[in-house]
């Protein structure tokens, strides 16, 4: 087998699963979505990372000694239908990294990181990936059967919470903005408020 060492090995037309992507040797960040290659972003600005450790530190916070932890990319999340019972590696064709998740199931956690849906997954939009994560994530992360998806928005200063409902399907539950308390829906007890989530150093 011809040993993967740069991007432009890849035939991005093919269908690839998550044994593939372990064997690449390469520094490009990607995700697969249901076998395809999607090139991620290049690094994040400085009010994109300002806000993945500001929700990140509540998160730590909240959940220590609790069941549930918190994960902030890179972290591998492997994606299927979630009527499908955990998966092999040669099986799965999504591989997504969401800028923060919550899970709750330990069994669903290895080594390589999460085999299955989390429970709560947060991703901060920047120009490069808001088609991705408003579209096609939004798609994926209903279908594999994430129970809460928060997409923020940077510059409206605003978070759009999205919360699976009987029928499988999202709804949009509420939408934050200015200084208001946001609220997990899945965490009823946890108060986010959303001045802290926007604080930043960055200058305008």
């Amino acid at each position: 087998m011809t040993k993967i060492t740069q991007l432009s090995q890849l035939d991005l037309n093919r269908t690839y699963s998550y044994a593939d992507y372990l064997t690449w040797k390469f520094d490009d960040a990607l995700e697969l979505i249901k076998g395809k290659i999607m090139l991620m972003s290049p690094a994040p600005n400085v009010y994109h990372q300002d806000i993945v450790v500001n929700l990140a530190s509540v998160l730590s916070v909240f959940f220590k000694h609790k069941k549930c932890r918190v994960y902030v990319a890179p972290f591998d999340v492997r994606l299927y239908d979630r009527k499908k019972s955990i998966l092999a590696s040669q099986d799965i064709h999504t591989v997504v990294q969401p800028d923060l998740c919550v899970l709750c199931h330990p069994e669903i956690l290895d080594k390589q990181g999460c085999n299955g849906a989390p429970d709560w997954i947060i991703e901060i939009l920047s120009k490069g990936n808001s088609k991705r994560d408003m579209n096609i994530k939004y798609e994926l992360y209903r279908e594999s059967g994430v129970t809460e998806y928060w997409i923020v928005y940077p510059e409206e200063q605003a978070i759009h919470q999205f919360v699976l409902d009987e029928n499988e399907r999202y709804q949009l539950k509420h939408m934050y903005t200015d200084d208001d308390i946001v609220t997990p829906h899945l965490f009823p007890d946890l108060a986010i408020e959303l001045t802290e989530v926007f604080e930043t150093w960055a200058e305008e």
